[in-house]
């Protein structure tokens, strides 16, 4: 979350989420009204898995409960916010409501169809009377009216009345960030008729295939918060992204109306290299090899398109380019690519290394950070032993060698909104700071606890260590900061983390029949339960900081914690391992020095005020649709960026690159311009971070207090023998 954007904008923008299912676009798909044979046998696999084995860490008896608990979560994923269906669509579903359990089981999913097939109808419904209030006279904006879009909560609206003031207070919200843009009406009413248009479309694409993974999810989710039905396709890009790489031509595409454009080129694929794309291309033609049917892909579905242009490494794909400059008639130019491996080096571990300036009779010191976003690893590429393989642990070891010959004089490792990934790589980074111990003790369904260790000797980074966390991290990020923590290894920084606990695993639904095709799709279900190497779970509790920094989410709102069926807090024995250190008795000197920093510190400050003027905004649940408040508040937060420019530049601080481009242009991620938003994205990984800078302070604090202390160094560390060590 980057909160020195404006509030207004976060706010809108949570305001305007849509159902996730809002992806497709083409001609209208009818929903069957039963599952296919495939879909039945794959509902009985998962059935078998998630229910009726020992293999889940907490199976869940499809009794009445259940199905009543899968009948819940399925309205919400279809309509959380409770803005298409009726009281009375509710009251026709009912009778569905204690037997879905038994359509899980028999893979006689009819009622799941039934449901999305009213779902389709009222998005579509909703969608057409959206359009028509565009040429009504209702953009009038002087009153006192309120958009409430916090609807969680909310009774079912009681008829399409309800729902039609509801939706109302929707569109003039479109239309007053439009016009506050700067737009005209009659440029507002083309794009948002545009924008209405192209959700309908996209409705009317879904498939049977979208209600089966709907509804199939409510069922794993159900069972537990991170158990989730992967079908072929979604499994693919699961295991892509852990893996870091992909076959294909190096693109990140994107849908733009009715045409998948070129949103980023990957860097060393076959696209860069052929020098012939650019951000905001369209793609409306792809062939195969060197002479398969060129196929028009105007108004595919995004996933069907790149499933026709991924392929094989040494394949070739053929490709019909419509240059972003030329207008969509135009005559394509044609382009042949041969697919290649591609590691996507841009989510791998990175570093930097921030200079912290010599004061108070104080050296300068140099601080090494490294940049962890998952906790990522090439399963297959492992089990296949190629010693090229992706690993975030491989990966952090090659930058912590750099930082020794460069001699930084400490480590932060920046695990924010790091949601996890692979457990052995959480045991084997946190090697990489240990020398040999328990990392994470699982607990099996049946009760057995495990110990995964760290078996090799010696360690990669000896030296002073922080670890920078916020509510973001979770899983493996939890289990490698609660180890450090626990060993008294390092500082951890930051906000008490997400609090996830539990293990995950990988099934293939396909190996079971042993098919040679991809048919059933994956399960990704929790087999147990981990806890640190003193006994504690991370599980709800997540981990808490050393030196705690302001909370930007609501841990009610966000986190373990949240969810109604989460595993609860425990803890078990602990087991024996090395404590580097006992960072209990500086603590208090470092928040001191941390508070008097932070006090002169412009930047942090910014952050502060930014934390409780978003949450105080949040808490409201609603937007003004008052014109003039909302000018006022906009101009608010123009002068606003405007001046903290101006202090940053008299302060010699960094500038940030989207101060200048941060209002609110009334657009949705399709339509913008897709060559300027992702310059932009780029240009937003420069922007100023004082979390990470006060986080590298702390860490020089302690170095600093450990070498001029002789006696607290002897406390603070006992293990240590040589200076400046902290593991040794």
């Amino acid at each position: 979350m980057n909160l020195s954007r404006p509030l207004s904008i976060s706010l809108i923008a949570l305001a305007l989420s849509v159902p996730l299912v809002l992806m497709a676009r083409g001609e209208d798909k009818a929903i069957p009204s039963s599952a296919s044979a495939d879909q039945a046998t794959t509902s009985k696999l998962v059935y078998g898995l998630l229910s009726d084995s020992r293999y889940a860490y907490r199976p869940g008896s499809l009794d009445a409960h259940l199905s009543g608990d899968i009948f819940k979560r399925y309205l919400e994923a279809l309509d959380g916010s409770k803005v298409f269906f009726t009281a009375a669509d509710i009251a026709k579903f009912e009778p569905y409501k204690n037997t879905l359990g038994d359509s899980v089981k028999n893979g006689q999913l009819d009622p799941a169809f039934a449901i999305f097939a009213v779902y389709k109808q009222r998005v579509s419904q909703r969608l057409a009377y959206a359009r028509a209030l565009l040429n009504q006279d209702i953009f009038d904006f002087n009153g006192n009216d309120r958009w409430y879009y916090e609807r969680k909560d909310a009774p079912w609206a009681k008829d399409e009345a309800e729902l039609d003031a509801l939706w109302k207070q929707s569109v003039r919200n479109d239309w007053l960030r439009l016009k506050l843009a700067g737009k005209k009406p009659e440029d507002i009413r083309k794009t948002l008729d545009k924008r209405y248009a192209n959700n309908a479309s996209s409705i009317a694409q879904l498939d049977g295939n979208d209600a089966f993974s709907s509804f199939l999810n409510a069922y794993a989710s159900s069972i537990d918060p991170h158990t989730d039905y992967f079908d072929p396709r979604e499994a693919e890009r699961f295991n892509q992204s852990m893996s870091l790489s992909l076959e294909g031509i190096g693109a990140q595409l994107q849908k733009q109306d009715d045409v998948v454009v070129i949103r980023e080129l990957i860097v060393g694929g076959p696209a860069a290299l052929s020098k012939k794309f650019k951000p905001g291309d369209r793609i409306v033609g792809v062939g195969q090899g060197t002479s398969g049917t060129m196929e028009d892909v105007i108004g595919w579905r995004i996933d069907d398109v790149v499933e026709k242009i991924k392929g094989k490494s040494g394949t070739q794909v053929r490709l019909d380019i419509v240059p972003a400059e030329a207008t969509l008639d135009s005559k394509p130019v044609r382009v042949v690519l041969t697919r290649a491996r591609i590691r996507l080096e841009e989510q791998a571990a990175k570093s930097q290394i921030l200079d912290l300036p010599a004061g108070n009779g104080e050296p300068q010191r140099r601080i090494g950070v490294v940049k962890l976003e998952a906790f990522y690893q090439d399963f297959d590429g492992r089990r296949k032993n190629n010693g090229d393989y992706a690993s975030a642990t491989r990966d952090v070891a090659k930058l912590l060698q750099q930082f020794k010959a460069q001699k930084v004089d400490g480590v932060v490792l920046d695990l924010r909104n790091n949601g996890g990934g692979s457990l052995n790589e959480a045991v084997e980074l946190t090697g990489l700071f240990i020398d040999k111990g328990p990392v994470v003790q699982v607990r099996e369904s049946g009760g057995r606890v495990g110990v995964d260790s760290d078996d090799e000797s010696g360690v990669s980074w000896d030296g002073p260590l922080a670890v920078l966390v916020n509510r973001g991290s979770a899983s493996a990020s939890e289990i490698f900061a609660g180890a450090i923590q626990d060993y008294g290894r390092g500082l951890v920084i930051g906000e008490t983390t997400f609090g996830k606990g539990t293990v995950q695993n990988l099934v293939d639904l396909d190996r079971w029949p042993g098919n040679e095709q991809k048919r059933y799709g994956q399960v990704k279900l929790t087999i147990a339960q981990f806890f640190l190497p003193g006994g504690s779970s991370t599980q709800n509790k997540g981990v808490v900081p050393d030196i705690q920094f302001p909370v930007m989410v609501d841990a009610s709102k966000f986190g373990e914690s949240t969810y109604d069926n989460a595993l609860p807090w425990t803890r078990i024995a602990g087991v024996p391992h090395t404590q580097y250190g006992n960072f209990a008795i500086l603590l208090p000197r470092l928040d001191t020095l941390h508070k008097a920093r932070v006090a002169n510190d412009k930047e942090f400050q910014w952050v502060e005020e930014d934390v409780a003027e978003f949450r105080a905004e949040e808490a409201k649940k609603y937007i003004s649709l008052n014109e003039a408040e909302r000018r006022a508040e906009r101009d608010r937060q123009d002068a606003k960026r405007k001046s903290r420019q101006e202090q940053r530049k008299a302060l010699g601080l960094p500038l940030d690159p989207l101060a200048d481009d941060a209002a609110d242009d009334g657009l949705t991620y399709s339509e913008r311009d897709i060559a300027k938003d992702a310059a932009r994205e780029k240009a937003a990984e420069k922007a100023p971070d004082p979390l990470l800078r006060e986080s590298a302070s702390i860490l020089g604090d302690a170095i600093q207090l450990l070498h001029n202390d002789r006696t607290l160094a002897g406390q603070v560390l006992p293990e240590a023998k040589t200076p400046g060590h902290w593991a040794d």
